[in-house]
Order: structure tokens, then C-alpha cells, then sequence
């Protein structure tokens, strides 16, 4: 396992440094966004426009040598323009399926909040199973299959709120916010003459990523991280500031998000450390303050601190 690790960090290092070259100054986001991508999980990512969410994505799925498509979510977008159609052909008296833009390695989802109730639910299959049913017939999607979903926390006319189930479904979510003077600066000098897009190269490929993918799943959880990791999410639902805690799909999403960030990390082992790290990103969508506690003026991410400051850290573990 040792050499495979090695090769594999090689060829996340490569993807890395890939996305660093497109977007300057963000690498705790870019880490985020493998860990998601090496854990089979999906990304929220609420931001305003403008701030490179795009462009990340798209390097991303450059970067692996996969396909990229676009949804760019309102409220008249059906199901159908989604998952794709069955179309009646006379000639041959059958009906042949016409797949949509979900059928893809790495698909972007604009605005998703645009979209009604009923056209965000055709995404929860794929996000869950994988596969799409259209009239009755099930299609695989391509592997791997990554959801990266966007929406603007300012603007909410014409917006349908996500609903919890769908927002659990969801491994992480996270912004990439706005860059410092230094880096914006940085940003339109590199970017004067040609974008760094245009000249990105593929380093991996996509049988490669699920290669990794599987190495991942082989990242050595002690028993006493794990009891760690299982009382973090725990407490969510206990804690008096939490109306909503985390659900046991929270608890394994932060297990696979950890394994993942740990070889990241060159690690074949999963630390507290790399719970800790993700533990807003993982959980902070999928639990709800007390009308009380937001009265007081407490956050997700301060009762987050709260919660983990709370729990005892194993201080020795067996690799």
C-alpha cells in the first residue's frame, strides 16, 4: 500500500498544484474540494458571483481529463433537462434515450435554488445512487460523478430554499470568499495576457481518480478516533444550542471526508486533527440552531467550536 500512496500523492499533488495556478490564495478551499472529490461526496458551495467557483470547477474536471457540463439552474428548468428524455423514433417504433447533462463526470449546478422543489429532487438519485431513472429504466452515471452546486446567499427573490434531506446530501459545503489585496492583485497581473484555464493540462485521469478513490477507502480509522469522530456527531444532537443535529449519513460523511484528507496529507491514518478541520465544512449544513441560541447570537460555526472544545481528544491512538 506504501507504493501506491506514494504514487498517488504524486498525482494529487499534480491536481493541486493545477487548481493553485487557477485560483490564487484559496488552498484550504482547493483541499476541500479533493477531499469531497476523493471521498465520492458532493459540494455546496454558497458564495456570491463573481469569486472563481467556476473556474475552480472547471479546472478540476480539466485537471482529472474528465467531462464537464453546465446546469444553469430557474424556476422553468424540468427534470427531464437534467436527467435527459426517452424520444419517440417512428421509423424504428422505439423509444430511445437521449441522456441529459447529468451523465458526466463533474456536473455544476448554478444557482440550484433557482430551481423548483420538484427538478431539485430529480438530482437526489444521482447524488445517492448514482444511476437515474427515466421511465422506468435505470442509466449509471459515469464514474466518478461529482455534484458542485452554487447559490448566492444574498439574493433570495426567486429562490426555492433547499430542503434538509437534500441539503445532506451534500458531503460539505463551503465558500471561497473574497481575495486579499495581495492576491487580487496577483490575479489580474497573471491573468492580463491569458487566463491560466486556457493553458491547464490534464495531469491524471478519471480511471486513476477512482484508483485513488479505492486507496481511500484503505486509510487506517483507529477505534479511538473513530469513537472521537462518532462523539463530535453525537453531541450535535444533544447539545442545547442544536435543534437539528447531525444524522448518522453526517457521521460517515466525516469518516470518508477524513480518510480522504488524510492521504492528502501523505497519511495512511486518520488523525483528530483532520476531524477537526473538517468538522464545519461537513456538519455545518446539516444542523439547525434553537430560535434561543439565535437570539443570543450564536452561529453554526461558534456552537461547532463548542461542540468539539466539549469532546475529549484521544490522546494516544494505534496506527
Amino acid at each position: 500500500m506504501e507504493t501506491m500512496i506514494r504514487e498517488d500523492i504524486q498525482a494529487l499533488k499534480r491536481i493541486q498544484a493545477n487548481l493553485a495556478s487557477c485560483i490564487l490564495g484559496k488552498t484550504d478551499e482547493i483541499v476541500l474540494l479533493m477531499t469531497a472529490m476523493l471521498a465520492g461526496g458532493h459540494v455546496l458551495l454558497e458564495d456570491v458571483p463573481g469569486t472563481g467557483k467556476t473556474v475552480l470547477i472547471k479546472a478540476l474536471a480539466k485537471s482529472i481529463r474528465g467531462q464537464f457540463r453546465r446546469i444553469q439552474c430557474n424556476p422553468d428548468l424540468l427534470p427531464t433537462d437534467i436527467t435527459g428524455v426517452s424520444i419517440y423514433h417512428p421509423k424504428d417504433e422505439v423509444f430511445i434515450f437521449r441522456p441529459g447533462p447529468i451523465m458526466t463526470h463533474i456536473l455544476l449546478a448554478d444557482e440550484i435554488n433557482r430551481a423548483t422543489t420538484k427538478t431539485q429532487s430529480a438530482l437526489l438519485e444521482a447524488m445517492e445512487e448514482r444511476h437515474v431513472t427515466v421511465d422506468g429504466e435505470t442509466y449509471d452515471l459515469p464514474k466518478p460523478f461529482l455534484l458542485l452546486a452554487t447559490q448566492n446567499p444574498i439574493d433570495f427573490e426567486g429562490t426555492y430554499i433547499l430542503p434538509e434531506a437534500q441539503l445532506d446530501r451534500f458531503m460539505m459545503k463551503f465558500s471561497l470568499g473574497y481575495p486579499d489585496a495581495d492576491t487580487e492583485t496577483k490575479m489580474i497581473l497573471a491573468q492580463s495576457v491569458v487566463h491560466p484555464l486556457e493553458e491547464l493540462e490534464p495531469v491524471v485521469d478519471s480511471e486513476q481518480i477512482l484508483a485513488i478513490q479505492k486507496q481511500v477507502k484503505q486509510v487506517h480509522l483507529d477505534e479511538a478516533v473513530a469513537a472521537y469522530l462518532v462523539a463530535v456527531t453525537r453531541l450535535t444532537r444533544e447539545h442545547g444550542s442544536i435543534y437539528l443535529g447531525a444524522s448518522p449519513r453526517a457521521t460517515l460523511a466525516l469518516v470518508q471526508a477524513s480518510k480522504a484528507l488524510a492521504l492528502i496529507q501523505e497519511r495512511d491514518y486518520v488523525i483528530p486533527d483532520d476531524i477537526k478541520f473538517l468538522v464545519p465544512y461537513v456538519l455545518g449544513h446539516r444542523i439547525l440552531l434553537t430560535a434561543e441560541a439565535r437570539m443570543e447570537g450564536a452561529t453554526v460555526q461558534s456552537v461547532l467550536q463548542s461542540v468539539v472544545q466539549q469532546v475529549k481528544v484521544p490522546v494516544r491512538w494505534e496506527k
